[in-house]
Formats: structure tokens, sequence, C-alpha cells
């Protein structure tokens, strides 16, 4: 009459099994979503960067005005200087990959 408790029951396994697949079904999407959100934060940060970075030398150096990429990180940065009523800006684009969106930012010569 007395039944041994000792061990797992296969439901209690199958329970357990199905509650860790659907927490890591949920959970594993968006760790790769933050991920990409990083990468592009860093990317965005590093273009940030290099703007201020050109501006600063043009103003200093008074460099011309020379387009040109800049590679760091296997990542293309391209520096790329307009003509935008009548004042410079210079660009900086990224072009998209399968690891990061395409993106550009724009800062005037002042």
């Amino acid at each position: 009459m007395l039944q041994s408790n000792k061990g797992f029951f296969l439901l209690e396994l199958l329970l357990s099994l199905s509650a860790m697949f659907l927490i890591c079904l949920v959970f594993i999407p968006l760790v790769t979503d933050l991920r990409k959100q990083s990468v592009n934060l860093e990317i965005e940060k590093k273009m940030r960067q290099i703007m201020y970075e050109e501006l600063e030398a043009k103003l200093i150096d008074n460099r011309t005005f020379a387009n040109y990429t800049l590679v760091q990180n296997e990542i293309g940065y391209q520096i790329i200087w307009k003509d935008s009523f009548g004042q410079k800006e210079v660009c900086v684009k990224v072009e998209k990959t399968s690891l990061h969106l395409e993106n550009e930012i724009c800062g005037s010569l002042e």
C-alpha cells in the first residue's frame, strides 16, 4: 500500500521541460533584439565621434574638404562633405549589412 516517491514522474518532467521551453521562447528573441540595438548604438556613437573629430580638425587645421571611407572594426564609415545653402556640412554614413542598419548623421561647420 505504501508507495515510494523517489524521483520524478514523466508528467512532472514534461511539465518542467515545457515551462523551460516557453521561457526560452519568450526571452531568446528579446536578447537577440537587445544585442542588435546595442550594436546599432555603438555604431551611432562612433559615427558622432567621427563627425565631431572631422569638424574639429577642419576648424583647427583648415584641411581640404575630401570625401573618404574610414574602416574600424570591419565597419566602413563614409565621411562625406556637402555644401548646403552655402554652408559646409559633414555627414558620416554607414551602409546596411546583416549585422546593423543603415545610418547617417550630419553636422554643419560653424
